[in-house]
C-alpha cells in the first residue's frame, strides 16, 4: 500500500499546485499563472489515465502502476489502479479511502486539505512560498515545468522536491514527480482524455467512520 504520509502529500500536491504557480513575479511564471487560472475556469472536471513509476534504492526494478482517474474540482478525486494489482482510492470533501483487496483504510483529511489551499491561496501566498520553497520554472517545447525544493522544515522533513509539468496548449497537468524523504520517488504521468465530463455521483462515494 502507498505509505499514508506520501499518499496524503501527493494528493495535496494535486490540489494545491495551481495556487503555487501564483507566487513569483517574473514574466514566465505570470504567464503560466494566467493560463492556469483560465484552465480552472474552463475545466471543472476531467477523466483520463494515469501511470505511476515508483523507484527506490530498496527496489530491484521500478514498479509501474497503471490506472484511470476522474476529478471534480479540488474536492473530489477517484483513482483506480488495475495493473499490476488493484487499488481503489477515493477522496470526497473530507474523507480519503484507500482500498486494497477487502480492506479499506479511512482517513479524515479534509481540514488539512482546506488549510493547505487557504494557506497558499491568500494574498500572502508570495511570502509563504518564498519562505517555504525555492522555485525554478522553465519552458520546454511542449510544456512548462516548475520545480519546488523545500526550504522550511515543515516541508523538508517529508519532501526532497516536487516537479509539476503543464501542457503549454491548455495548461492541464501532464505529470507530477514527488521525491520523498522515505527514499521513494514517484512520477505520475497523466493523460486527461475527457474534459468536463458528466461524472456519476457514486464515482466519488466514500466510507465514513
Amino acid at each position: 500500500m502507498i505509505p499514508r504520509f506520501r499518499l496524503r502529500f501527493t494528493l495535496l500536491a494535486f490540489l494545491i499546485f495551481p495556487k503555487l504557480l501564483a507566487a513569483q513575479a517574473d514574466d514566465l511564471l505570470s504567464r503560466i499563472w494566467e493560463g492556469v487560472q483560465q484552465a480552472q475556469k474552463n475545466y471543472a472536471s476531467s477523466c483520463g489515465t494515469i501511470t505511476e513509476t515508483r523507484t527506490s534504492n530498496l527496489m530491484v526494478k521500478p514498479l509501474v502502476l497503471h490506472g484511470k482517474f476522474c476529478a471534480e474540482g479540488t474536492s473530489r478525486f477517484a483513482l483506480d489502479y488495475f495493473e499490476p494489482s488493484s487499488m481503489r482510492i477515493r477522496f470526497n470533501q473530507n474523507y480519503l479511502n484507500v482500498t486494497t483487496g477487502s480492506k479499506t483504510e479511512v482517513t479524515e483529511i479534509g481540514s488539512n486539505v482546506r488549510r493547505a489551499q487557504s494557506y497558499f491561496g491568500r494574498d500572502s501566498s508570495l511570502g509563504n512560498l518564498k519562505k517555504n520553497f525555492t522555485i525554478t520554472v522553465q519552458e520546454d517545447t511542449g510544456d512548462y515545468q516548475m520545480k519546488l525544493v523545500p526550504r522550511s522544515d515543515t516541508f523538508r522533513q517529508r519532501l526532497n522536491y516536487l516537479v509539476v509539468k503543464l501542457d503549454k496548449r491548455d495548461f492541464m497537468l501532464r505529470s507530477l514527480e514527488v521525491d520523498g524523504k522515505s527514499g521513494v520517488n514517484s512520477v505520475f504521468v497523466i493523460d486527461a482524455v475527457s474534459a468536463n465530463p458528466k461524472i456519476p455521483a457514486d464515482t466519488f462515494e466514500v466510507y465514513k467512520p
